[in-house]
């Protein structure tokens, strides 16, 4: 029977070999007689409702005649968007990737496709099915590359955020791919856009890169918001960001400010933090002003603390503590920062280790805004696993291995070569603290990121 070339064939010998009706599989199938009938005849297309109708009566799994229906649709049927959209759509759900590969490359043979093919992508995405998504974003793009299009930028933007995972040199190959794509895409979405760049490159440490972005993103939501309401009115799409305007304004002070600390300048990050945390200019009235201003002028008051703190200024250290003790979903982020300083500057804070005992291990933490950005808190999970392990380390305490070995994990998992070799510096210098059990288990997980090493430079290769 799999021999046969068409749904319609499969049919007719399965009513052959059950020795059944029309009528009677109708009955079982659930589709109407004279429907069933014109169908097995050839004619009527099968109608998606119907292909569903048929492989249940048939006792087949869900997409057994998934590949066969590509052909009905495109060979024994005329190809309309109300069977193929639907289709497609089961076949994201299903993970049938080779079925919407062949729908999408005959489809491309008329580039009147592309806008329709470009639609079904973005509500895949809204579902999040982003393999297939991406499938299509990738296919849609190839067809306008040489077009200065907003759609092509819309698509290379999604396949962005789609790329964005635990591995870090592949969110900056993402990064480096979608940046030039920004300035093409509607104003709404490039908020959108410079936003989670700045997520990625914030957790690549790449400051620089951070307080240029963060000063795009300042200027256009300056612009859009003094021109707000032409703004809105001009849109025909209706399209607007994520976020109400005037929370980029804040946001890139902010990640100014935490540009200018990592860059060592203390002086600007603390002059920087009264442009996020006065809201006096911000036009709207509302309880979502006073919610979002709140969350900053807590930020602000923890970085001016944190800021000082960085800068050896540890008279502020009991005042911070006893800030973040009351304000939970801080602590993690605080702890790091206090062990950083405390190693800089060479301070005891293990009275603050004890206190915070139950932070220490990895969770999620949330703000007013929804979980902190994934990538910045696994990096910032590994360097505060790296920095623990120095502190302890620094003062001979041999608890300093397993946390060099956690450490080592987690970057190697996220492919951040800066802390692996951190680490491995770490362990070197104090090998001689470690059991038998840690070189060993040192020794496996430096052969692993050697491995990975080796294939990452041959897939560079291989792009080249």
């Amino acid at each position: 029977m799999e021999s046969t070339a068409t749904i319609r064939d499969q049919l007719a010998d399965y009513l052959s070999e059950q020795g059944m009706s029309i009528n009677q599989f109708a009955d079982r199938c659930g589709i109407n007689s004279g429907t069933l009938s014109r169908i097995v005849k050839g004619n009527q297309p099968i109608a998606m409702s119907h292909l569903e109708l048929l492989t249940k009566g048939m006792g087949k799994g869900e997409d057994h005649f998934f590949s066969l229906y590509v052909d009905e649709c495109f060979y024994y049927s005329a190809p309309t968007w109300r069977r193929l959209r639907p289709f497609m759509i089961r076949c994201a759900e299903l993970g049938r990737m080779d079925c919407i590969e062949r729908m999408v490359q005959i489809l491309l043979d008329n580039l009147n496709n592309v806008p329709t093919l470009f639609e079904v992508a973005e509500g895949l995405f809204k579902q999040g099915q982003w393999q297939a998504a991406a499938l299509l974003y990738e296919n849609v793009s190839a067809s306008e590359k040489y077009q200065y299009s907003e759609r092509l930028a819309m698509c290379q933007y999604r396949l962005f955020r789609i790329a964005l995972g635990d591995d870090q040199s592949e969110n900056l190959r993402a990064a480096t791919l979608f940046e030039p794509y920004v300035p093409r895409l509607d104003e709404a979405d490039q908020l959108d856009a410079l936003r989670h760049l700045l997520h990625v490159y914030c957790s690549l440490h790449q400051w620089c890169e951070v307080a240029k972005l963060a000063q795009e993103m300042l200027q256009l939501a300056s612009i859009l918001y003094e021109m707000k309401d032409n703004f809105n009115r001009t849109n025909s799409n209706d399209k607007t960001p994520e976020k109400p305007i005037y929370f980029y304004i804040l946001y890139a002070h902010l990640l100014r400010s935490s540009a200018y600390v990592e860059l060592g300048d203390y002086k600007k990050a603390l002059d920087l933090i009264p442009l996020y945390t006065n809201g006096n200019w911000i036009r709207e009235d509302n309880e979502e002003v006073q919610r979002i201003l709140a969350q900053f002028q807590d930020w602000g008051k923890a970085n001016t603390y944190l800021y000082r703190l960085l800068d050896g200024q540890i008279e502020v250290l009991d005042d911070y503590v006893e800030y973040i003790s009351i304000h939970k979903g801080e602590i993690f982020t605080a702890i790091y920062y206090i062990i950083k300083s405390a190693n800089k500057y060479n301070w005891n804070i293990d009275q603050i280790l004890v206190r915070f005992s139950d932070y220490i291990p990895y969770r999620i933490h949330h703000s007013e805004f929804g979980e902190y950005n994934q990538q910045i808190m696994t990096d910032q999970y590994a360097r505060f696993l790296a920095e623990l392990a120095a502190y302890y380390l620094h003062n001979k305490r041999r608890e300093g291995i397993r946390f060099i070995l956690h450490s080592l994990e987690c970057s190697s998992k996220i492919n951040n070569d800066d802390i692996v070799i951190n680490c491995v510096d770490l362990f070197e210098q104090y090998r001689y603290l470690a059991s038998l059990e840690e070189k060993e288990r040192y020794k496996t997980k430096i052969r692993e990121v050697r491995v990975e090493n080796e294939k990452k430079a041959h897939n560079m290769v291989s792009l080249i």
